[in-house]
């Protein structure tokens, strides 16, 4: 079985461990878990990793963040992967630091890049693991918060919750959504 796995961010060293690149963060960390490397290719860098009879191709497009859904749909049709084996990476300011969801559809709640996704797919029924970025910021500085650094001392917690949606996603593709979102949801 083969899964596109996508994780959101933006482009550009300015915005390397910034919250919104957090879904980034963890393609990296799961390349790297998997002795596998990106290369640049069309719409994004790209990487393959194998868990167990699965084959996982890593996706962190090179679009801007607002269009990510044409390098999700091109990856799609280019390696014949089905809406149902589609897993989206992304930050959530609704959700406290390092907290995961995983939702089988569900609206894009205002985060650009989910919007472009599901505008380029006609739909928003497809699977998400939205990581928890926390809203700790003033009224009116929401884009300074999403595109700032996490706190140093939110470091160390956040390599363990990583580590935790690289599981989450290893279970997606091998026993399913559900199985996912009953292990990983509220932990």
């Amino acid at each position: 079985m083969k899964y596109l796995i996508v994780g959101l961010g933006n482009i550009g060293n300015e915005y390397v461990n910034t919250r919104h690149n957090i879904g980034f963060r963890v393609l990296d960390a799961l390349s790297a878990a998997s002795n596998t490397n990106f290369v640049t290719q069309r719409y994004g860098d790209v990487a393959t990793a194998r868990v167990k009879n699965c084959v996982l191709i890593l996706l962190k497009p090179s679009t801007y963040m607002n269009l990510s859904g044409h390098a999700v749909r091109y990856w799609m049709q280019q390696e014949k992967i089905p809406l149902e084996n589609v897993l989206v990476v992304v930050d959530d300011i609704a959700l406290p630091p390092g907290a995961i969801r995983i939702k089988p559809r569900g609206s894009d709640a205002g985060h650009n890049g989910l919007k472009n996704i599901a505008e380029m797919l006609g739909t928003q029924n497809y699977a998400r693991l939205k990581f928890g970025i926390g809203n700790d910021f003033p009224r009116g500085c929401q884009v300074d918060y999403v595109l700032g650094k996490f706190p140093a001392e939110q470091e160390k917690e956040l390599a363990e919750r990583v580590d935790v949606a690289i599981e989450a996603i290893k279970t997606f593709a091998l026993a399913g959504i559900d199985r996912a979102m009953n292990t990983y949801n509220n932990k």
